[in-house]
């Protein structure tokens, strides 16, 4: 919790939104999941058992990539992905002070349609 009524920092949306972009697709967000266990995958691993073509999943993995959500390394003859939390982590981070702006702004109209005279209900109906 910030605690405070600063804007939210451009530049800090400015670097989430590349993440929340490549999450925006199906096929990304099921390869993220496939990921998150921890344990690194070849593109053939991350095809199986898919519509998908390995052409298409190095494609999809390359725009992870961009996004610092994934990481490939060489393994060998393959190259083996996996799942960088530190940058969805920093991308929640921003998702929790829009949150929390959001929230403040809400309760700032709330303390206002309340101190209205009236108590919030128009004040104009004179029988309650």
């Amino acid at each position: 919790m910030t605690g405070s009524n600063t804007p939210i920092k451009i530049a800090g949306l400015r670097n989430s939104a590349p993440v929340f972009a490549a999450l925006g697709d199906e096929t990304r967000l099921r390869l993220v999941a496939a990921l998150c266990d921890g344990q690194p995958k070849s593109i053939a691993q991350l095809a199986a058992g898919t519509p998908i073509s390995r052409q298409a999943v190095t494609k999809h993995l390359r725009v992870l990539s961009r996004a610092g959500l994934v990481r490939g390394m060489k393994s060998g003859r393959e190259r083996l992905w996996e799942f960088e939390a530190a940058r969805l982590e920093k991308a929640r981070h921003s998702l929790r002070l829009i949150a929390e702006q959001w929230d403040q702004a809400l309760s700032r109209l709330k303390r206002l349609v309340e101190n209205e005279p009236g108590g919030g209900r128009g004040g104009n109906n004179p029988d309650g």
